[in-house]
């Protein structure tokens, strides 16, 4: 008789550090990566898609006289969305590592490519950021982010590449 063969796949984490995962992902989100802090990034969701809401502010205004968002905070909230989803998705790819291991990840993630398509003038009161992964390779992943407004409006769409290893 044959013995049964044995996975070669690691164990998936715990759900109890996958619950410490997610805590520590929103943290790293809205705390420690200190610009989203500036920026007021919320996370709504976290999987399976990365949604982040940030409210208007006097801060945040680009031209004055309308009250617009500045196209900097535009590309820069839509930037760190793909890289965060990213960095989710490597959880979710390398789900036998812990929580540490994981955001440890987060050390090598970087812009390579960012394009911005602005739609629409950046005004609202408060915003919404969403993003889906187009590829995540060994050393590069692909994104698609929007940002809508308040009242659902595409104010605009992203697309970017990133390293991950």
């Amino acid at each position: 008789m044959l013995a049964p063969m044995m996975s070669s796949l690691p164990a998936r984490r715990s759900a109890e550090e996958q619950a410490r995962l997610h805590s520590e992902l929103i943290d790293l989100i809205e705390h420690r990566m200190v610009f989203n802090r500036l920026l007021g990034l919320k996370v709504q969701t976290l999987t399976p898609q990365l949604v982040l809401r940030f409210e208007m502010r006097p801060e945040l205004v680009g031209h004055f006289h309308y009250g617009r968002l500045h196209g900097g905070v535009i590309s820069s909230v839509l930037d760190s969305l793909g890289g965060c989803i990213l960095l989710a998705a490597l959880g979710e790819k390398h789900a036998h590592e812990s929580a540490d291991q994981v955001i440890h990840r987060f050390l090598r993630i970087g812009t390579i490519d960012l394009r911005v398509d602005f739609l629409r003038q950046g005004l609202g009161q408060h915003f919404i950021a969403s993003a889906e992964i187009t590829r995540l390779g060994s050393r590069v992943g692909s994104t698609q982010m929007r940002l809508h407004n308040d009242e659902g409006l595409l104010i605009a769409t992203a697309s970017g590449a990133y390293v991950v290893s």
